[in-house]
């Protein structure tokens, strides 16, 4: 027999074992399942017809593909069918993956190369707002746009610092950091977090009190599904002015951009607290094309105060840019949100309650770095000239340079996981978009000629990178079973010396590895 005979062979035979083992995994797992009341009725397979529809629903990156298709998608009303499919789950080795928004960059909430089960928590997104106690309780399945929305409904005078896009989930935004337009005036979202409701991997449902400090801490920027499924978060609201103020004004290389660009790397960070001045870097007017190509840099700002504060602020720290009165626009907090996700001035409120208003964005890869000294002219020049090279008809490229430095460097790297605080000047999100499956080897080829190219003037021993841009370009578990040794390559990127403490607690409270996926915090246990 052929050596390609016996490969053929091999691999007829590993797909069918492999595709009988899960049928036959499948189907125990759902006997398990409908000894729980009324569970039917959210379970979805691949017979039914909304099945597709369901698991489509927040995959919105076409780059993300899988071998296998969850078994179940899992969409549970109460606390109790989570608690059955956690069960279920262990007694029939059945992995699961979490999703409460699906925004992922890449796509672990709702992939995998073993069969699986998707407990989706659409249905569970509550959200209390208590305008005495300035707190709000928000389940994990509960979109950015829907927080913002119930509590400027409840208040004019509180707000919640979280991010940009409406459409993200809050379970793993909050639980991975959660950066926003306020980060500076409030800390991140992580910062802001006073209690939560944790279902462990027993199946035991676990407050701030009985769970303990130790993994209250960890689930504050180590990411949630390491440790658990958290089912829903308390956090601390901020006052805010009756108005704030917004701008968002752009330059190219012919309106000098460049040093524009140079200059802001020297303030952004040392500016009053409460003025968040943002950069976006892009290869267009963005996205895809149309009109002519250069390189624009859009100065993206919101100040927690009033214009004329805004206008002495900029013209003490940055007068180069030549800010006037009428870029500005003075807003209250929950329109500067749709003002930041793109919306018309005008637009109703009711937008933020659509978990659907953004369109699918295609092919998609994303990268980050922070910075901690500025980058040379002659650096950003380098720069300019790959992100001419990423032109093409149907790509797109953007970088972000979102500052540090006010409340985001009072905070110790040791308080919370997310470690990213003093002695940073920005942090930087790489990002291509591209629409063929054809174009995707040169564009991730680009964006990882970028990120080498950019190695000199970013972080060193860690080169670090933010958690919720997950990069598995960093390093990944072989099916979420990895040694101590190998996660620590990508662990320490994200978490610094924080890495060695969250393995502590994962080794405490999730010993034999149930809650895990391609980078998820190994237990000890787990050490090849």
């Amino acid at each position: 027999m052929t050596t390609f005979n016996k490969c053929a062979i091999f691999l007829f035979l590993s797909i069918f074992l492999s595709s009988s083992w899960a049928n036959n995994t499948h189907d125990d797992f759902l006997e398990c399942l409908s000894s729980s009341n009324s569970i039917s009725q959210v379970i979805y397979t691949p017979k039914n017809l909304s099945y597709s529809t369901i698991l489509n629903s927040y995959s919105n990156n076409l780059r993300i593909t899988s071998h296998f298709k969850p078994s179940i998608i899992l969409t549970p009303n109460d606390e109790s069918q989570i608690q059955a499919a956690i069960h279920c789950s262990k007694k029939h080795d059945l992995e699961i993956r979490i999703r409460s928004g699906g925004h992922d960059y890449e796509g672990l909430s709702y992939i995998s190369d073993t069969p699986f089960v998707i407990i989706d928590l659409i249905n569970l997104r509550s959200i209390s707002i208590d305008t005495q106690k300035k707190t709000a309780w928000i389940q994990a399945g509960a979109t950015l746009g829907e927080v913002y929305y119930r509590i400027a409904e409840k208040s004019k005078k509180l707000a919640f610092v979280s991010g940009v896009s409406p459409v993200v989930g809050v379970g793993g935004h909050f639980s991975g950091g959660g950066y926003g337009m306020m980060s500076r005036k409030f800390g991140i979202a992580a910062d802001n977090i006073i209690d939560a409701k944790l279902i462990d991997a027993n199946g035991r449902i676990l407050d701030r009190k009985s769970m303990g400090e130790d993994l209250f801490w960890a689930i504050r920027g180590g990411g949630g599904t390491s440790f658990g499924l958290i089912i829903s978060w308390k956090v601390k609201l901020q006052d805010i002015p009756e108005k704030v103020t917004v701008f968002n004004v752009g330059r190219t290389l012919e309106q000098n951009a460049t040093q524009l660009v140079y200059k802001w790397q020297h303030i952004a960070d040392k500016v009053d607290n409460n003025l968040l001045l943002r950069i976006f870097l892009r290869d267009s007017e963005f996205p895809f094309g149309g009109g002519q190509r250069s390189i624009y840099a859009f100065f993206t700002t919101m100040f927690v105060g009033g214009v004329d504060e805004l206008l002495h602020e900029m013209q003490k720290r940055f007068p180069e840019l030549g800010l006037m009165k009428e870029d500005c626009i003075e807003m209250s907090w929950i329109e500067s949100i749709l003002f930041f996700a793109g919306f018309p001035r005008g637009t109703s409120l009711d937008v933020l309650l659509n978990r659907n208003n953004t369109n699918q964005i295609g092919f998609f890869k994303g990268k980050s770095d922070y910075v901690q000294r500025p980058i040379s002219i002659n650096g950003l020049e380098g720069l300019w000239k790959l992100l001419n090279q990423s032109v093409g008809e149907i790509s797109g490229a953007e970088l972000q340079f979102s500052p540090y430095g006010g409340k985001l460097s009072d905070i110790l790297e040791f308080e919370t996981p997310f470690p990213h605080r003093d002695g940073n000047i920005f942090m930087i999100e790489y990002a291509v978009y591209w629409g063929r499956m054809e174009e995707s080897k040169r564009n991730i080829a680009w964006i990882r000629n970028l990120y080498e190219y950019m190695a000199k003037y970013v972080s060193k021993s860690p080169r670090a990178a933010y958690f919720n841009y997950r990069d598995l370009d960093l390093g990944v578990n072989n099916k979420g079973n990895t040694s101590y040794a190998q996660a620590k390559i990508w662990g320490v990127k994200y978490f610094k010396n924080n890495f060695d403490r969250l393995v502590k607690v994962k080794t405490k409270f999730d010993p034999t590895n149930f809650f895990r996926n391609e980078q998820s915090i190994p237990p000890l246990s787990s050490e090849a």
